[in-house]
């Protein structure tokens, strides 16, 4: 890897964060007001997987590149990550009703600390004693996350809640969104990281399309009337979601899931920020504890990473 591509990964995180935020911002607005979950979850598949497969059919041509990408364990880690994403995104619009957007985005947060985990399996990343030791504090973390403001006491019962299952859900759906991603890139053989991150991407957000497309077809038909007719905001969601989406995937191209994914907490802090200025939520001071610590776990799992 030259010096070029081991700063580009860090510098597209960044950017894949931004993206993913408002993202997040325009889609917790149309799922309270207009769409479900569900719903809005196709709309940002609907109106970006076009645009990045023309985009990528344009790219390869000029390049010329020879491309084959069409091995069973390409397609596996494409289909497991794509679905992965789908219920993981479903799990976060959801927990948008449930909780404020700033804790909902720590909740799903949580997906770098459990794609160590993940990785370790799909991949076969280990995890050393000191990595535990982020990953415990971190836990630590969720559990001040998890306790509602207006329940006392701190049984079972208080503890463990919709918006902690909901969270969990999304972090361990999207650690293996992550990192089936990373696995699908490396088994196409071109050497340029555009060329795999974007034949990667239109492959998912083209099974995305269709798969939801037909299950809305199938159980909630009027959605499908309902995102078309948001399509003036719905349309940015997806803009946005191409942006974002371009920018993971070429970084898991450059670097592994857990450092990419580590690196993008930077959208805590601008989930807070969108959360108090958009939102007009006020954060407890038991919750920025809860994404202070969760943090300072993610900070130290880099180190000894």
């Amino acid at each position: 890897m030259n010096l070029l591509q081991s700063e580009l990964w860090i510098l597209v995180s960044f950017a894949a964060a931004g993206f993913q935020t408002v993202r997040f911002l325009l889609q917790k607005v149309l799922s309270t007001a207009i769409l479900s979950p569900t719903g809005a979850t196709f709309a940002r598949f609907v109106y970006s997987a076009p645009i990045v497969v023309l985009v990528m059919a344009v790219y390869v041509k000029m390049s010329g590149a020879q491309v084959g990408f069409g091995s069973m364990a390409f397609w596996a880690f494409a289909v497991m990550g794509g679905l992965a994403q789908v219920l993981a995104t479903i799990c976060v619009v959801t927990l948008f009703k449930t909780r404020n957007f700033a804790v909902g985005i720590t909740f799903k947060k949580t997906e770098v600390i459990l794609s160590v985990a993940i990785g370790l399996i799909l991949l076969g990343e280990g995890v050393s004693l000191a990595a535990f030791g982020a990953i415990a504090l971190g836990l630590v973390g969720v559990l001040l996350l998890s306790k509602p403001p207006d329940v006392t006491g701190w049984g079972w019962g208080q503890i463990w809640n919709k918006g902690v299952a909901l969270g969990l859900s999304a972090g361990a759906l999207f650690a293996v969104s992550a990192v089936s991603y990373r696995g699908a890139s490396l088994e196409i053989a071109v050497s340029d990281p555009i060329i795999r991150a974007g034949l990667t991407l239109g492959a998912v957000t083209t099974l995305q399309m269709i798969g939801m497309g037909l299950w809305l077809w199938w159980r909630d038909r009027d959605q499908i009337a309902a995102v078309w007719g948001v399509r003036r905001v719905a349309v940015w969601i997806g803009l946005l979601s191409l942006g974002g989406s371009f920018c993971w995937f070429l970084a898991f191209t450059l670097q592994t899931a857990a450092y990419v994914k580590a690196v993008g907490q930077v959208e805590l802090v601008l989930s807070l920020l969108v959360s108090i200025l958009f939102f007009s939520e006020r954060v407890s001071w038991r919750e920025l504890t809860g994404i202070a610590v969760l943090c300072v776990s993610i900070v130290l799992l880099i180190l000894v990473t």
